[in-house]
């Protein structure tokens, strides 16, 4: 196991050297798998959705996040080859931030870095089958609801190679596009939450 986590984290250091843009080049071009991989270490590769069947017997899977577990959304309508974001805080029950790539175009760009955005749990049995998603461009989560498999963990390995790559993220060149900001506020998570049940912004506070 040590080898092995050595071994990858030498070529995680040097892909994000490689992948480091050089002055004046446009910004890292990002589709959601291989950011999943690199900021979680969850060492997984494939089109998004079957990673939730690959990580049988690699990975612990469940219905409920932890800090740096990995959302695995199901395939749904344009979102053909499904989705994965990295859970980043769990700031409510039924309320997680995760860090992603490719979800809202930001600047009328697809590809982009998103940290921090909202997800709310809407599922019937509180098992995150069935979530919301902030989108940037309008500004809060919608009336879109998406279908998840649930999330799968770190090991001692992926939280490895988690921090390698954050030791090493400057390097890389991620453009994070703006994010929505929620704090510990209740009546900020309390508005989020109602929001997810109706598909109208909160109100500003």
């Amino acid at each position: 196991m040590q080898k092995r986590t050595r071994n990858v984290l030498g070529s995680l250091v040097a892909l994000a050297l490689v992948m480091a843009p050089a002055a004046g080049q446009s910004a890292q071009y990002w589709q959601c798998v291989p950011f999943a991989r690199l900021v979680s270490g969850i060492q997984i590769f494939g089109n998004a959705h079957t990673w939730w069947t690959q990580a049988k017997g690699k990975y612990d899977t469940g219905g409920a996040p932890h800090v740096g577990s990995v959302l695995v959304f199901q395939p749904k309508g344009s979102m053909k080859l499904g989705h994965v974001a990295v859970v980043s805080s769990i700031p409510a029950d039924s309320v997680i931030q995760v860090t992603h790539a490719n979800w809202s175009q930001i600047n009328g760009r697809r590809g982009q870095v998103e940290e921090n955005v909202t997800v709310v749990d809407v599922s019937p049995n509180k098992d995150w089958s069935n979530v919301k998603v902030w989108y940037d461009p309008i500004g809060g989560l919608g009336s879109t609801t998406y279908p998840t498999y649930g999330f799968i963990h770190q090991d001692q390995t992926a939280i490895a190679l988690a921090a390698a790559f954050h030791g090493v993220q400057s390097a890389v060149g991620v453009v994070t596009a703006p994010a929505d900001a929620i704090s510990d506020n209740a009546d900020r998570l309390a508005a989020l939450i109602q929001q997810s049940l109706t598909g109208s912004p909160p109100k500003p506070n």
